[in-house]
């Protein structure tokens, strides 16, 4: 087994003539978790577009191991929970489409399939949602059914964009879980957050600001000047001992279930994770 699912060398990744990351060089280790953090518009996204494949490098290089020649080896979960409300599909049916990167959209799922993606709905805890209409659920729940998608597909790396953004606390421990089980199935997570304290919990943290900042592990990364650098000392405070964010993505939202303190230790203390 490679010890990097991902290398990338120099690389600057854009859309049309603006540039989203600048030359940037890191790798995301095989069988591990990484966050990748940073603030609005740093090129978390684009970063994730690129490791899928669905953007090229502008210039320099990105390498996926496991998923070279086939692309169904690797499952990108989007963010967005937003559907059609006219769109009469139920939650099964999304789930199934899971299965199309392998069997192609026009032929007959076979009994595998069928049990890939009874065995991903478990996972999420939506086997009781099968039959409801997607656009009848919650946010939370519509984030668990795509990600139970995510799973119904072949993978060896896993990206989720933002998993743990305005959930409920079901939901938040059914994809805590599941980041879990993958990493327990020889799985490569890659996740992007806005939370400090999710990016401590990581095995590798790549910090982004249009250019990668830092990359290795939380305490090598998350220390007082690489946040600075990446955030800006107006956006960046230390309290006894304590940083946190103050921007709109992470204050606290009406509603949105937060399972850990939105704030870190300094380097000197940061393995005393407070949760809540």
């Amino acid at each position: 087994m490679r010890s990097n699912a991902v290398l990338a060398q120099d690389l600057v990744l854009g859309y049309g003539s603006t540039v989203a990351l600048s030359k940037s060089t890191f790798t995301i280790p095989t069988g591990k978790v990484t966050a990748v953090i940073g603030p609005n518009g740093s090129g978390k996204s684009t970063l994730l577009n690129a490791v899928a494949g669905l953007i090229n490098p502008i210039s320099g290089s990105i390498e996926v191991f496991g998923g070279a020649g086939s692309s169904h080896r690797i499952s990108y979960v989007l963010q967005t929970t937003k559907v059609n409300e006219a769109l009469p599909i139920s939650v099964r049916e999304v789930v199934m489409m899971g299965r199309y990167a392998g069997t192609g959209a026009y032929r007959w799922l076979s009994q595998d399939d069928r049990d890939a993606v009874a065995e991903a709905m478990d996972r999420t805890g939506i086997t009781d949602l099968g039959n409801r209409p997607l656009n009848d659920l919650s946010g939370g729940q519509r984030q668990r059914v795509f990600v139970a998608q995510g799973l119904a597909q072949e993978h060896d790396l896993l990206l989720l964009d933002e998993p743990l953004t305005g959930i409920d606390f079901p939901t938040a421990q059914a994809i805590d879980f599941v980041i879990h089980d993958e990493l327990a199935r020889g799985c490569t997570v890659v996740m992007t957050t806005h939370d400090l304290s999710e990016a401590q919990v990581a095995d590798n943290v790549v910090l982004l600001s249009g250019r990668v900042v830092a990359q290795g592990s939380p305490r090598e990364v998350l220390t007082t000047g690489h946040l600075q650098d990446a955030y800006g000392a107006a956006l960046l405070h230390v309290e006894d001992g304590r940083i946190f964010l103050d921007d709109a993505a992470h204050r606290p939202v009406e509603g949105r279930h937060v399972h850990r303190d939105r704030v870190i230790h300094t380097e000197s203390s940061q393995s005393d994770l407070h949760n809540k």
